[in-house]
């Protein structure tokens, strides 16, 4: 299959800069066999009761740090977690930018008592940081000297400020590790949730670190020929068991969000049964990937050429979301992570 199947014309006047206020005021594009438009606030009258809403409960870390190599500036954007070093120091891969001041065994100074050692490079600016802290140690050194890790869509003079370390974490965040948002996650206030319980809704977490490499474009021009980036993800028997129940008792299964889809579907076999998951998963779902047991898809409007249209184009059908997408180019949607939202029908199901 082609990436150009998946590209289409995106006005930058549509990418969203911050998030509506209140959240809950997003709008809704109801995507099935027609389209229909409403607030994320309609959103109980849109499903049903019985149907669980399955939420990501990872917590985004401020993952943007600057330091320097000597006095050479060096930005670092941590974007996944490795086994920490024999000596326990916490390790990761980052996006480093200019790469090419880096080599192994160079060291990077961020602040006093906060430099990382450069363990390998890969081409194309990914750079193995083994820091001189343990994991536990690092967050709060992140907290102090880093930033939130927004995508480069959005557009800051100094990179991401106050608002955006409330803006960009969801209401349901515990579990750190993320570096990036699971943004359908955003529009839900005390008010939806209230309304959305009142209407016999339940809602259920799971856990997926979200990567950076959500945002990278796919630049194969054949789809086998992409590598997709693995995330870690954790999902407990208990969380596993009432998943499973919902799903004998009739209700739906509602992903809020991709990465919430993509962490079902791959602890789910082929009967449909969901399995405790704790690992890695690098699963790339494109059109002809027959679903297990996600029934419904929230989820926000996404880049072209991206994994993630990819993904909505193999739930809802690539004709239908490329209809759906100029719909709400052309009806003033806001696109992207602060962006409107899409409630998708799974295809196989119209």
């Amino acid at each position: 299959m082609k990436t150009d199947l998946f590209d289409f014309e995106l006005p930058r006047n549509v990418i969203a800069q911050r998030p509506e206020n209140p959240r809950d005021m997003a709008k809704l594009l109801s995507v099935g066999n027609n389209l229909t438009d409403h607030r994320m606030l309609d959103l109980p009258d849109l499903i049903q009761p019985g149907d669980l809403l399955v939420f990501n409960d990872t917590k985004v870390i401020p993952a943007r740090l600057k330091g320097k190599r000597g006095e050479a500036g060096i930005e670092v954007t941590l974007h996944k977690q490795e086994p920490p070093s024999t000596d326990g120091g916490a390790r990761w891969w980052t996006f480093a930018k200019p790469a090419k001041k880096l080599k192994p065994d160079d060291v990077v100074r961020f602040a006093d008592g906060f430099t990382a050692k450069v363990e390998n490079k890969l081409d194309g600016g990914e750079v193995l940081l083994c820091f001189d802290l343990t994991p536990e140690e690092l967050y709060p050194h992140l907290e102090e000297h880093g930033k939130m890790p927004l995508p480069p869509y959005i557009q800051r003079e100094k990179g991401s400020d106050k608002q955006d370390a409330e803006d960009y974490q969801t209401r349901f965040a515990k579990y750190r590790g993320a570096v990036a948002a699971p943004t359908a996650s955003l529009h839900y206030t005390d008010r939806l949730m209230s309304a959305l319980d009142a209407k016999g809704i339940e809602h259920i977490t799971l856990t997926l670190h979200v990567g950076a490499g959500t945002f990278l474009p796919v630049k194969v021009d054949d789809l086998r020929d992409h590598k997709m980036h693995s995330e870690i993800g954790y999902l407990n028997q208990k969380t596993t068991d009432h998943i499973n129940k919902i799903r004998e008792n009739g209700g739906r299964i509602i992903a809020v969000g991709t990465t919430a889809l993509r962490l079902l579907e791959s602890a789910a076999d082929q009967n449909g049964i969901l399995h405790p998951f704790d690992g890695e998963t690098d699963i790339f779902i494109t059109p002809g990937y027959k679903f297990k047991i996600v029934d419904l898809l929230l989820t926000n409007f996404h880049l072209p050429r991206s994994t993630l249209f990819m993904l909505v184009s193999a739930f809802a059908g690539l004709d239908r979301m490329r209809n759906a997408y100029q719909y709400a180019i052309d009806n003033g949607y806001r696109f992207y992570s602060y962006g409107d939202c899409s409630l998708l029908q799974r295809e196989d199901h119209l």
